[in-house]
């Protein structure tokens, strides 16, 4: 009994998380990277891969202009 509630509610939480995507035509979840969000590339700040490539083209520019 107990894991057929456990069942019923992990399905009913993934309808709730889909809601948005099964109603709407061509819908899709929204991304949940930091270089995906408005909010946070008005502050400048970005992922770590992409903070890492700048870091690493800004030495190589700098090492270029010694």
């Amino acid at each position: 009994m107990c894991i057929l509630l456990s069942i019923l509610f992990v399905a009913l939480a993934v309808v709730g998380l889909s809601v948005r995507v099964l109603l709407k035509k061509n819908g899709r979840f929204s991304s949940q990277h930091i270089g995906g969000s408005k909010a946070m590339r008005e502050r400048g700040i970005h992922c770590v891969n992409t903070q890492d490539y700048e870091m690493r083209h800004q030495k190589k520019m700098d090492i270029k202009n010694l």
